[in-house]
């Protein structure tokens, strides 16, 4: 798959999620074969005036590339020098957000809010394509509501705009993630594009991802929340799309490992009281669906120190072993 200059490799993409895909989550995901990483959305004005959150954001490591760092806004000419500013950094791709629902983000007409507006998408697209030396990319949403459907004519002003792909998530934003993600619609965005179509929604299995490409016919597929606690999924997708082979789920260690492994990776990189409460809700992924996780989850909750988590966590992988060994 071609992304302007970009060569990309494994068209499977980790889409990018506020609060979620942080450095440590990203590298997770890369270790497991997801084949291009977007950064959380960064606001664009909070990168012009400087904010040292925004920066840290924007933390790149060397086993993390491909990676496209995602912006927002709705003012063209300051995302344009925005787009100058990392154009600067070693990321691979800038994406402009047109898709996020959050109710902060729409009123203030940035994110979905944009599709409401197709001239002003114009707009920010060409200044920002004219300012990177990265490829472009642009994240939409099949429209804004029922009532609005124009994804594919946002996506054409896009590619006209000088966009290099279009990732298309097939539901509007009044459906936020409720719903069926609608793959026509992505299918139909993909036959009036010459530029490379991403899809988005409902990619939960490995067969999903594999259907997906099959019923729309599009370039690469991107994962949302079929990854949360899950960072095996593009493993799981590669051997099938690969070697027709389904891998086994992991096992109730590898998840716990993984967990704890991931919490010292944000510890490392944000600080023992940032890390330990930002891990909470990963771990609550992380042990979905295992024996005794509801328990596990409450108590999980109430810790704020490492040393307590990794001795909450062991003595649960311990007590899940010996009932395992129970049984058999």
């Amino acid at each position: 798959m071609q992304i302007g200059c970009l060569t990309i490799e494994n068209p499977v993409f980790l889409a990018p999620m506020a609060g979620i895909t942080d450095l440590a989550f990203r590298l997770l995901c890369r270790e497991q074969g997801c084949g291009v990483v977007y950064t959380e959305m960064i606001s664009a004005k909070g990168l012009y005036y400087g904010s040292e959150r925004t920066e840290n954001m924007m933390g790149i490591h060397p086993d993390g590339h491909p990676i496209g760092i995602q912006i927002f806004g709705s003012e063209p000419l300051l995302m344009a020098r925005m787009a100058e500013k990392i154009s600067e950094t070693s990321a691979d791709l800038i994406d402009i957000n047109m898709g996020c629902p959050a109710p902060k983000i729409v009123k203030n007409g940035e994110g979905s809010a944009l599709m409401k507006n197709p001239r002003l998408v114009g707009e920010i697209v060409r200044e920002v394509s004219r300012a990177s030396s990265k490829p472009v990319t642009v994240k939409i949403r099949k429209g804004f509501d029922e009532g609005s459907i124009n994804g594919t004519e946002i996506a054409l002003i896009a590619e006209e705009a000088g966009a290099a792909a279009v990732t298309v998530h097939g539901r509007t934003r009044e459906q936020y993630y409720s719903g069926t993600a609608d793959w026509d619609f992505i299918a139909q965005v993909k036959s009036r594009l010459s530029i490379p179509v991403i899809g988005n929604g409902d990619i939960f299995t490995a067969q999903a991802a594999l259907d997906m490409k099959e019923q729309t016919g599009c370039d690469g597929i991107m994962v949302a929340r079929g990854a949360q606690g899950n960072p095996w999924l593009f493993r799981e997708i590669q051997a099938l799309r690969d070697q027709g082979m389904v891998l086994p789920p992991p096992a109730p260690r590898e998840r716990i490992q993984t967990a704890l492994r991931h919490m010292h990776m944000l510890i490392q990189i944000k600080g023992e009281k940032v890390g330990v409460c930002e891990i909470r809700k990963h771990i609550a992924w992380y042990l979905k669906g295992l024996q005794g996780s509801s328990q596990i989850r409450m108590q999980v909750n109430t810790i704020s120190s490492a040393s307590e988590m990794e001795d909450a966590l062991l003595t649960y992988q311990k007590r899940l072993e010996i009932g395992n060994q129970s049984q058999l």
